[in-house]
């Protein structure tokens, strides 16, 4: 992560704190990528602080909280009081941490993984998060099938030099077990110090093995966009969608007019997203004026908010062959920009399934220092198929084993020259006569 994303800084309490990107959708906050772990997106909305307490000294008086009876709430909190018996692994709590856990539980029983409370604590990384003020490996890390997973490693970062690879599953991170963990608490313990380690135990598709993984935190710099020509194809990697990937993507956009090239191949791999801006200005360089880019759902809270692009194409698109590549790695921005290019027919997607990571967080400070990060809208592709719902599926589905990476092997890209050369062949499926 994703929402409209502005440009952020941490404020100071009783105002709303605001990410922007990448599960998240943020979508990503471009600090929290600098620093070595991105999380998702986050908007930024004119709501006051709320009172940690003020629910349950003074409930609102809406129909929902009217009908709420918390007669059972206080039983529970009596007879634990009451009855509970403090074992050698536990600690009597305050009144102020047995409400804290109450919230908890409150915003686990919406059961969004990108939907936490945050205790002062772990709030107060948050603001780190924003200002960048830490270290990091390089990486960013979302939750599927309610695991922590990679969504992708990025390029020249502590994390790929690792081995570390997208989808991989964080089991454990420095022996610690990831179950029930959210996506924050992951964050906060893979971070740390310039030069400090961290261990990672994941679990890797198609093995069954855990591998250690230990990888040294370091200060991240990533690449924005990278530009090649290989014979008559031209070759465009976005890595991200940061403040200057705009004024970036236009150069290399130029360049490819310049060359002469007409087949031009994106290559979005990897790329975990970025401002919501950017994805919509990148499109606008292609897409004609008014063309859908995305669909913010909100639920029924307010209507639909429809992104469309601004029309400053750099050049006619429309004798050009352009194929879009992702991978499970691709998410949040590259996810909006690929299927706003696939669904209009201004590209080929080539690859495997994006990783799908399609919601936008909002953070609101509270009055204690604790923080609420809440999903308030998701996103949808121009026909309005949800992000969330499995990514964007490629039209030619080709896959790239973790063997071949380490070979330095691209089916991927292959296919898509193949493809823009008119010599790629669709693969017969095995039948067996009977």
């Amino acid at each position: 992560m994703i929402g409209m994303q502005d440009e952020t800084s941490p404020q100071r309490s009783g105002s709303p704190k605001s990410l922007l990107g990448i599960g998240l959708a943020l979508i990503l906050a471009t600090a929290a990528f600098f620093s070595g772990v991105h999380i998702g997106s986050f908007t930024n909305p004119n709501y006051q602080s709320a009172s940690l307490f003020s629910f349950f000294s003074n409930p609102p008086a809406t129909s929902a909280t009217d009908k709420a009876d918390l007669s059972e709430f206080w039983k529970v909190w009596d007879l634990m009081d009451e009855k509970f018996a403090i074992a050698s692994s536990s600690v009597p709590l305050s009144s102020e941490e047995k409400v804290r856990g109450a919230i908890a539980g409150l915003v686990q029983a919406f059961n969004d993984p990108y939907t936490t409370y945050l205790p002062p604590n772990e709030a107060s990384y948050f603001s780190e998060d924003i200002s960048g003020n830490f270290s990091g490996v390089g990486m960013e890390v979302g939750m599927r099938n309610n695991m922590i997973t990679i969504i992708s490693p990025l390029p020249g970062t502590p994390a790929e030099k690792s081995g570390l690879l997208a989808s991989d599953i964080i089991v454990a991170i420095n022996g610690t077990s990831t179950e029930g963990f959210g996506v924050d608490t992951a964050v906060r313990l893979i971070r740390g110090g310039e030069g400090t380690v961290v261990t990672l135990s994941i679990l890797r598709e198609g093995e069954h093995e855990l591998k250690k993984i230990e990888v040294t935190r370091a200060k991240i710099e990533i690449p924005t966009v990278k530009t090649e020509k290989r014979g008559d194809i031209f070759i465009i990697t976005l890595y991200s969608f940061n403040a200057i990937s705009e004024a970036k993507m236009q150069t290399a956009l130029r360049e490819y007019v310049n060359n002469g090239a007409k087949k031009l191949v994106l290559d979005m791999r990897g790329n975990p997203g970025g401002f919501l801006q950017s994805a919509v200005a990148i499109a606008s360089y292609i897409m004609p004026a008014g063309e859908v880019v995305l669909r913010e759902n909100f639920g029924d809270s307010r209507d639909e908010q429809i992104y469309r692009s601004k029309g400053k194409i750099v050049k006619r698109f429309v004798t050009d062959e352009i194929v879009v590549l992702i991978d499970g790695g691709s998410a949040s921005a590259a996810e909006i920009l690929a299927g706003a290019l696939g669904q209009h027919g201004y590209a080929t997607i080539i690859g495997q399934n994006s990783f799908g990571k399609g919601s936008v967080q909002e953070l609101v400070d509270l009055e204690s220092g604790a923080a609420l990060k809440v999903t308030i809208a998701r996103w949808l592709t121009p026909d309005g198929t949800s992000i969330s719902d499995g990514g964007i599926a490629p039209d030619i589905f080709v896959e790239r084993t973790p063997e071949q990476r380490l070979a330095n092997e691209d089916p991927q890209l292959q296919t898509a020259i193949d493809f823009l050369h008119g010599t790629y062949q669709t693969p017969v499926a095995n039948t067996t006569s009977f």
